[in-house]
């Protein structure tokens, strides 16, 4: 760090309980028990209005977890490995991860990270696992440059992967989203599901609420629920991001 060479400014856009647009440059050293040699963001939670947790970490080398993170009953989590490399256990087995290498881990397990290279970035997530009678998640492994995307919603310039098995015991997924320039969405979505996302390329205007904002790649973009979003790619390369989305489950009263 050290002194601005212009006046103090911010594209952030906090808006609690509907929506917020937080751009890389605004990000804060969070010091997390049990985290070490790593920068960490707590860029969503309750506290904005969502329902989960969410955290961007940058690595140095080494960096690693000294127990077990996100242990407590009934918690789950997940990991994906932007950038860089390390090697993450899940249920006492450990794989070495690269970017685009992800996990998931079921309720009350946890997930460790170790071995971290220098400059590795990883997005942390956890939530509170919704139990559905009969049906159980499972640990997940994978990475998301050996899965093919799909074509979304019948729109030959916007693809999709998944990466979590569409299965009932889940109760989130989490999916990439791709757009060529030009591409959007096929409609300004209002719906029950809320998102967190991270843009991992590009450049594209998105509608949160009411309002068109410019968001670029390492932006992170939290949409409460019922919140109309909808986005155009633009720029001359693909515009990606990773995103959340609570599914499988009815509507609590």
């Amino acid at each position: 760090m050290s002194y601005p060479n212009d006046l103090l400014s911010t594209r952030a856009v906090v808006k609690p309980g509907l929506y917020a647009v937080i751009p890389a440059a605004g990000l804060v050293n969070n010091v997390i028990p049990g985290i070490e040699d790593c920068r960490v963001s707590i860029v969503a939670s309750p506290k904005l209005g969502a329902g989960f947790v969410q955290y961007i970490v940058h690595a140095r080398q080494g960096g690693h977890t000294i127990a077990a993170w996100a242990q407590e009953e009934q918690v789950e989590a997940f990991l994906y490995c932007i950038q860089g490399g390390c090697r993450v256990t899940v249920q006492g087995e450990t794989q070495a991860l690269s970017a685009g290498g992800y996990t998931y881990a079921p309720p009350g397990s946890g997930l460790a990270f170790a071995e971290c290279l220098e400059g590795t970035v990883l997005l942390l997530y956890k939530q509170k696992y919704i139990p559905l009678p009969s049906f159980a998640p499972r640990a997940h492994w994978g990475n998301s440059n050996d899965i093919a995307y799909r074509i979304y919603d019948d729109m030959d310039n916007v693809f999709i992967k998944d990466l979590l098995p569409a299965e009932l015991g889940f109760d989130l997924n989490f999916h990439i989203l791709s757009f060529a320039p030009g591409g959007c969405h096929p409609f300004a979505e209002t719906h029950v599901q809320e998102h967190g996302a991270y843009v991992l390329e590009g450049e594209g205007v998105y509608l949160l609420d009411d309002r068109w904002l410019p968001i670029k790649k390492d932006d992170f973009i939290w949409f409460g629920p019922y919140v109309p979003q909808a986005c155009y790619g633009v720029g001359r390369g693909a515009f990606t991001y990773i995103y959340s989305k609570d599914c499988n489950r009815d509507a609590a009263l």
